[in-house]
């Protein structure tokens, strides 16, 4: 059976009276993987999320299990190898959250298909056991047959290769849940309010339940900062405590994402552009019965939680997307748009250009002993934690404990061995991303009862037992995507869901707060954002 997530426990166990191994703030894919791994090594383990897990870049992904292709023509052949390598690891660990996917770059010039396809062998290269499927030169019918909207003036043929896709939200989900089995205690919804010193060490932090208000100490041996784009507040805070002035790590960069129907794409085919009109790289991705278009790159000086995106992030993206398919998407065919920010590491120079900067990681120990992380990405959260363990034991702060625990961890829902593939995430959400849990799905009330497709009542009661889920937005951004995927169908339904979470919870699920966040999905910057 899975564990309950019931608050009132959880808080419960918040408020003995103990020392922790670890407390770790911040519930996105970093700070989870540091807190799973670090339970399954046997350590003491309290992880506090001021929103919801995953509320933040962790969620708004491009869904891509990937070594990265922009690293590989960077030069940057270490991480784009460890990206692979670690892609295999979420492909194994979590079948029911992560399939392969097979991309196709469209050639238009003579040369392009030859100087990426040698870069794209290059990439099986460095994958090595853990490659998903050989690179091919795809003649012109073959490259319109793989991608049947592809503008054909002028097209001479293509690259195919493989790659991966998963579900964000749903693997950070799966991230907390599995720690949890490990022993690992995990608040969403409790921000952290102050750090404690003593002299000039750290020794714990104070938080709040932000749904009833209570404070709580928190005492650990060891604290981790992974909250993303937001790590330099936390080190303000804790400079704060010893009088020490703290220069900022990250220089954000947001990235928007546009969501349309398959049929602009149809079949089992994504679409990457390598160079756009302006030096970017374009997505064209099936996921989850939608399309999703994107990315942009744009600096950005202020750290939202709900980022807006700009009106030419959103131009360049139909526009872009108006050159490579023959019937191209509107801005009335648009349905959802999502801004995720990129926690780069703030380089030493001129930081304007962040599409110039890695996605390389970084670990920080401050001189009270706080433990920051920051950079990296979605596909190699695993590899990150374990780099921030080992940190730790080398600054004195936790004993040492083996590494590799985590690496062959079937997260919560994998399915038993023997049992048949889940579908595509390129296919449309079901029953299948549950997993091996499916059966307990199937016995709550409401199973069969569909709000939408994908999304029945007994999901809903899911959500709340078993997944942490509090309000509206909980289960229809994250637990079910259907906030990513058709803002409107989303936010028609938010009322019933509403109805069912204060029937499970007894409290307020935030609706009205959902219904203008669903607003803001849909929403067109106006003139002055252009």
């Amino acid at each position: 059976m899975p564990l309950p997530t019931r608050r009132a426990d959880l808080l419960a166990r918040l408020a003995e009276p103990r020392t922790w191994d670890l407390a770790v703030v911040g519930g996105g894919a970093t700070g989870l993987g540091v807190a799973l791994d670090a339970a399954a090594r046997g350590l003491s383990v309290v992880l506090l999320e001021s929103h919801d897990f995953a509320g933040g870049t962790s969620s708004r992904s491009t869904k891509l299990l990937h070594g990265g292709v922009r690293y590989l023509a960077q030069g940057n052949l270490a991480l784009v190898r460890e990206a692979l390598h670690e892609r295999g690891t979420v492909l194994r660990n979590a079948p029911h959250l992560a399939s392969r996917l097979s991309f196709v770059m469209p050639s238009y010039a003579w040369w392009q298909a030859p100087f990426y396809g040698i870069g794209l062998k290059l990439y099986d290269l460095l994958a090595g056991r853990a490659g998903l499927g050989p690179t091919a030169f795809l003649d012109r019918a073959q490259t319109r047959a793989a991608l049947p909207n592809l503008q054909p003036a002028g097209l001479r043929g293509g690259v195919s290769y493989w790659d991966g896709q998963f579900d964000d939200a749903r693997l950070a989900l799966a991230l907390a849940r599995t720690a949890a089995r490990e022993g690992a205690l995990l608040l969403n919804y409790c921000p952290v309010t102050e750090l404690l010193h003593e002299n000039t060490r750290l020794l714990g932090l104070r938080c709040r339940d932000a749904m009833g208000g209570q404070s709580y100490e928190v005492r650990a041996r060891c604290v981790v900062n992974a909250t993303g784009v937001w790590v330099d507040g936390l080190r303000q805070l804790d400079g704060a405590g010893h009088g020490k002035a703290v220069t900022p790590v990250v220089a954000p960069s947001q990235g928007v994402h546009v969501v349309v129907d398959r049929d602009f794409l149809p079949g089992e085919h994504a679409l990457l552009v390598p160079k756009t009109a302006d030096g970017r790289v374009l997505f064209a991705v099936p996921w989850l019965g939608k399309l999703v278009l994107g990315t942009t790159d744009t600096p950005r000086g202020d750290l939202p939680r709900e980022p807006r995106p700009l009106r030419a992030e959103l131009d360049f993206i139909l526009g872009e997307a108006a050159r490579y398919l023959a019937r191209a998407p509107t801005r009335a065919d648009v349905k959802s748009i999502w801004v995720g920010l990129r926690p780069l590491v703030r380089p030493t120079g001129d930081d304007s250009d962040t599409g110039s900067l890695s996605r390389e990681h970084t670990v920080l120990v401050s001189a009270t002993g706080l433990v920051t992380v920051t950079g990296g990405k979605w596909t190699t959260y695993r590899a990150m934690a374990e780099d921030v363990l080992t940190r730790c034991f080398q600054a004195g702060l936790l004993p040492e404990k083996p590494a590799g625990v985590s690496e062959r961890l079937k997260l919560v829902g994998a399915e038993q061995a023997g049992s048949p593939p889940s579908p595509s995430l390129s296919a449309p959400a079901g029953l299948h991303i549950y997993g091996s849990e499916q059966a307990v799905l199937k016995a709550l009330p409401g199973a069969g009862q569909a709000l939408a497709p994908g999304l029945d009542e007994a999901m809903v009661r899911f959500a709340v037992r078993y997944e942490y889920a509090l309000t509206v937005e909980d289960v229809l951004a994250r637990r079910s995507r259907l906030l990513f995927l058709d803002a409107a169908l989303a936010a028609s339904l938010a009322p019933r869901v509403a109805v069912i979470l204060a029937e499970e919870t007894g409290g307020g699920p935030a609706l009205a707060d959902f219904l203008g966040l669903a607003r803001r999905y849909l929403s067109w910057p106006s003139e002055q954002d252009a």
